[in-house]
């Protein structure tokens, strides 16, 4: 199963929203196409200088949630991993490496406003709608 994880967490084109809480529990949510899953348990992900990175440095627990449409919400694909913040790096080999890969991708602009690279280590795995089947419960 997690190389089929994997395969689908990396999918391209694809978009998904990481939500994040602050310290005291204020929550936020972005869109993000950036996230890649380098192995089984790790997500790599640029971020730029925002809410987001501001809220991981205060508390590392995020969920990062992929949606497909359906015919009808059951029919809806996706899955929601739940992560905690390992490495926040605003410089070195990571974010540069991270930042050219970008460059190729999404262009210039898109590299210019990654400020840092944030790795995750997976926690949870659950799929976009539980039902008690599908995606494993924990890694």
């Amino acid at each position: 199963m997690p190389s089929k994880l994997i395969e689908y967490f990396n999918k391209s084109p694809r978009i998904g929203t990481l939500s994040t809480a602050d310290k005291s529990g204020n929550v936020d949510s972005g869109v993000f196409g950036s996230p890649h899953m380098t192995d089984e348990k790790t997500v790599l992900m640029g971020l730029g200088k925002n809410r987001t990175l501001a809220n991981l440095r205060q508390n590392p627990h995020a969920v990062y949630l992929i949606m497909e449409p359906g015919a009808t919400v059951m029919d809806w694909k996706g899955i929601r991993v739940y992560l905690k913040a390992q490495n926040i790096a605003t410089s070195g080999p990571v974010l540069d490496t991270f930042k050219a890969n970008m460059a190729k991708v999404a262009g210039e602009e898109a590299a210019k406003m990654i400020y840092a690279t944030v790795s995750f280590a997976i926690t949870e795995i659950r799929p976009l709608i539980d039902m008690g089947q599908g995606w494993e419960k924990s890694v």
